[in-house]
């Protein structure tokens, strides 16, 4: 698998080094074994509360020059780590360790961070396995992501593939039932599942799902919502969809 390329460090970090905020991020980082934490900066007060181990560097600091590390207006409550990325997953491994009953999340250039934070967030709730995305089409690891998946990036294994389409071939190889969510499609999710390990493809808001990804779906299926709205949310539509895969 590609390895990521180093970027230019900004005062808010960068992609080789990404800054994390708010108290759940940062606890569940530095719960993490497998999270590397470079630096630190915290209040009094937070840094009391987060409990910091005696090998991270940590910086005291006020709540105005905690600003500065962070985007504009972004909640930090007090603490902001700079880590390196995880380490790259193979698909392969993940599909290897999958039981009878898993289901797989898999997003087709999914690009907004909070989204795929909340994603991930929703993905841990329902006892998924992961997700899948394109590498050059999804966001890296970043304070928005970590904030919004409020720890979940720290336990949801998230496979990068150059090849989405070429990785739902490798899914169906090991047996996983592979339904794409799409409001034009006739089937209702309910009746689309059918196997107990399947995976749920999503596209992005407005563009949907790419029709080479459409094609390597074995279904097609929507969610039974209402007239009043045209759609949902693609974080909402994934928690639905996590929902009714669990309880299959």
């Amino acid at each position: 698998m590609t390895r990521r390329k180093k970027s230019h460090q900004s005062s808010h970090g960068s992609a080789n080094r990404p800054r994390f905020w708010g108290k759940h991020a940062v606890a569940a980082a530095l719960d993490n074994p497998d999270r590397h934490v470079l630096k630190a900066w915290a209040t009094q007060d937070a840094a009391n509360f987060m409990n910091f181990p005696p090998e991270v560097v940590l910086t005291r600091a006020e709540v105005t020059d905690l600003a500065r590390l962070v985007p504009h207006d972004a909640p930090h409550q007090g603490v902001v780590i700079e880590v390196e990325p995880l380490e790259d997953l193979w698909l392969g491994d993940v599909l290897a360790e999958a039981d009878e009953s898993a289901v797989l999340l898999v997003l087709d250039q999914v690009t907004d961070p909070h989204n795929v934070g909340a994603i991930l967030r929703s993905t841990a709730a329902f006892g998924a396995i992961g997700i899948v995305t394109q590498d050059r089409h999804s966001p890296p690891e970043g304070g928005a992501l970590a904030k919004a998946a409020s720890g979940a990036l720290e336990r949801v294994p998230w496979v990068r593939v150059v090849n989405l389409a070429r990785a739902l071939d490798e899914m169906a190889e090991a047996g996983f039932w592979r339904i794409g969510l799409t409001g034009d499609a006739r089937a209702t999710l309910g009746e689309a599942l059918g196997p107990k390990k399947v995976a749920l493809v999503l596209g992005a808001e407005g563009a949907g799902m790419r029709q080479n990804i459409r094609e390597h779906c074995d279904a097609l299926a929507k969610l039974p919502i209402t007239d009043a709205v045209e759609s949902l949310n693609v974080s909402n539509a994934a928690a639905i969809a996590l929902y009714a895969a669990s309880q299959a």
